[in-house]
């Protein structure tokens, strides 16, 4: 039955025998539920206005149900509680979306609707009245007006008396296909958090029941087989749980190992959902995304979104892009949300995404085969390859609203390491590949990022780079152990520059507090060139003095470069660097940057042509059942 504006009374009597709809009709899978409209989160550190709203009054909340005290308001057109109509009509062939819920009290329920712009419009209005005892209500609703954007959700308005809701659902009929997702955890040294995750997921069934395997894939040597908890992490999953250790391959050989075995059968028809160890999990987004992905009219990545984990109301980006030649991954794409306060702001306008991140992304089985399997980079721009790489093959990538995990902010993450070297090079690849590579352009690119490693003081983190650059030159055979030895080498070439150690705030080496005052930037140089050139000549010629601290939002090249010494905070705020003048290895890694530049420029279409060859090879699944073999302590642990 089909309900638009209006109201309708509902006797206490009335029960919609809304199980019956369940059962699955001969030949067809019938229902599925595509979300749940919580009314709390699943953790205690998380914003509860995330899920629903107090608009007036009081209202007592909880995970599945809610109370709306008298004369109050309660919505849900929050993050959580939206259904995204715009996505489900643009993506799928549901034309309709069933409401369900169990109801007692009195009080009025209002389904809501928005568009591309945010006008709300009402779509359904229930009075419900007397019920003593719970009851369950439907409600089933067009989604054919939602094309540019646009949700909806739940109104609970009350007057004298109170009004409960609980265990709110929303269906949609028929998805074309019918299977189950297998999921992929990669850790790696981090098992508490990893296992945190597990028992979030075991412990909601409707997400247990949407997974056919769990697969955590361990490449650390602080393993969660060491946790006394394990087991009996374990034992919640009733056998679903595989469990593989391997050496250390990077997000992409632990993520790819998990889709190995998941790909086994050749004639296997599976979701394989991509998640990281170091998340707090809305167990709802593995029901949200199994059910999209299988609802799609083809076969479609679905990613989630990414809250930010320090700062848990606000979004990182709603929709991915990259450029290539500039080294810029996690772009918002036009119209979409950067960094916004999801409080404040909602997504109404819907946005195409260019690849989604593997913080949490569904690979059906079709894309993987005809794509092939991830690239055997080690770290960054792994997951920008696979999305793009898809993206070339004619497969769309959907990142949905309101499927979200929780992941460490990007922005206290200290770049200034051997993470660097990934970010050059990778990127350098992906360009090659995917992109409109031209060495001229990128080796500016490379000119500048060293130059400002050099002018900062950051002689290490320039030897990083350089390595980045001729290892891209190189050609293919650099990930021939699928990049297992790379960081320990360039650790290595770290290892001789001071000013890559860390050091405790409080115990600066060879100075005392009243030497190192705060020196806080100036405004950002107009003519960034000129300052650049003429800070590295103030150095070469010995024209800088002075020691200052500064902090990690003030650590640009041109402020650090006014000093003779500066104790740099880390981006993470745990610790500092000290950074000092060193004309000798300013010119021995300048004179090398020079050459290794005018190589790029010279040699870079070749080694585009290098890449592009081996491509294949390297991300085939004979490849990747090489690298696994390679270890020869891999073996299954069940």
């Amino acid at each position: 039955m089909t309900l638009v504006g209006g109201i309708r009374e509902v006797d206490e009597n009335e029960t919609l025998q809304a199980e019956r709809q369940d059962e699955p009709r001969r030949g067809n899978p019938g229902p599925a539920m595509a979300m749940r409209t919580f009314f709390t989160p699943p953790f205690a550190s998380l914003p509860v206005d995330l899920y629903a709203k107090i608009e007036d009054g009081a209202a007592t909340r909880h995970r599945n149900a809610v109370t709306v005290h008298p004369h109050s308001a309660v919505s849900t057109s929050t993050y959580f509680g939206r259904f995204p109509a715009s996505y489900w009509q643009r993506w799928t062939s549901a034309a309709e979306v069933t409401v369900r819920a169990s109801v007692s009290g009195a009080g009025i329920v209002r389904v809501m609707a928005s568009d591309s712009r945010g006008g709300a419009r009402t779509l359904h209005t229930e009075r419900v009245a007397g019920r003593t005892t719970e009851s369950q209500v439907c409600w089933t609703l067009d989604i054919g007006k939602f094309v540019d954007g646009g949700a909806i959700w739940l109104e609970l308005i009350t007057e004298a008396d109170s009004l409960q809701v609980a265990d709110v659902a929303w269906f949609v009929p028929n998805p074309p296909r019918s299977r189950p997702t297998s999921a992929v955890l990669c850790t790696h040294n981090r098992p508490d958090d990893c296992l945190n995750t597990l028992r979030a997921l075991a412990a909601d069934p409707a997400a247990m029941s949407a997974l056919s395997a769990v697969y955590v894939v361990d490449q650390g040597d602080d393993t969660l087989e060491s946790r006394e908890s394990f087991e009996s992490v374990r034992e919640m999953f009733g056998g679903l749980l595989h469990y593989r250790r391997q050496r250390n391959l990077g997000g992409a050989g632990g993520f790819t190992r998990g889709l190995h075995e998941t790909l086994a059968d050749d004639e296997s028809a599976a979701n394989a959902l991509f998640m990281d160890d170091d998340i707090l999990l809305e167990p709802d987004t593995v029901v949200r995304m199994t059910t999209f992905a299988n609802s799609a009219v083809e076969p479609i990545v679905v990613g989630s979104q990414m809250l930010q984990l320090l700062h848990p109301y606000r979004i990182h980006v709603s929709a991915e892009h990259a450029r290539f030649t500039t080294i810029e991954p996690g772009l918002a794409v036009d119209g979409g949300l950067d960094r916004a306060d999801l409080t404040e702001e909602l997504q109404e306008r819907r946005v195409d995404a260019d690849y989604n991140a593997w913080w949490c992304c569904l690979l059906p089985s079709e894309i993987v085969r005809d794509a092939g399997y991830p690239i055997p980079m080690f770290f960054q721009w792994d997951d920008v390859e696979f999305g793009y790489r898809i993206r070339g093959r004619g497969h769309a990538t959907v990142t949905l609203p309101g499927a979200a995990v929780w992941h460490a902010d990007f922005d206290w993450k200290d770049e200034d390491s051997w993470v660097r070297y990934f970010t050059l090079r990778n990127a350098l690849i992906i360009d090659a590949l995917h992109g409109d590579f031209d060495g001229t352009a990128s080796a500016k690119v490379f000119l500048r990022w060293a130059a400002e490693c050099l002018v900062s003081m950051r002689y290490g983190q320039a030897e990083v780079l350089l390595a980045a650059v001729e290892d891209f030159l190189a050609g293919p055979d650099v990930l021939r152990d699928g990049d297992a030895s790379t960081i320990a080498r360039i650790a290595r070439i770290r290892a001789p520059h001071g000013e890559t150690a860390r050091h405790k705030p409080s115990q600066v080496p060879g100075l005392t507090g009243a030497s190192r005052p705060i020196a806080k930037a100036g405004p950002h140089p107009a003519r960034r060139r000129l300052v650049l050139a003429k800070r590295l000549v103030w150095h070469l010629l010995g024209k800088v003095g002075g020691s200052a601290s500064i902090s990690s939002g003030d650590a640009h090249w041109w402020h650090v470069g006014l000093f003779e010494t500066a104790v740099v905070t880390d981006a993470s705020q745990e610790s500092v660097s000290v950074r000092r003048v060193d004309r000798d290895e300013l010119r021995r890694i300048g004179a090398k940057v020079l050459r290794t530049a005018l190589r790029l420029h010279r040699e870079g279409d070749r080694a585009r042509g290098a890449w592009r060859e081996g491509h294949r090879s390297l991300t085939s699944r004979e490849n990747w059942t090489r690298l696994f073999q390679l270890d020869e302590t891999n073996a299954s642990k069940e």
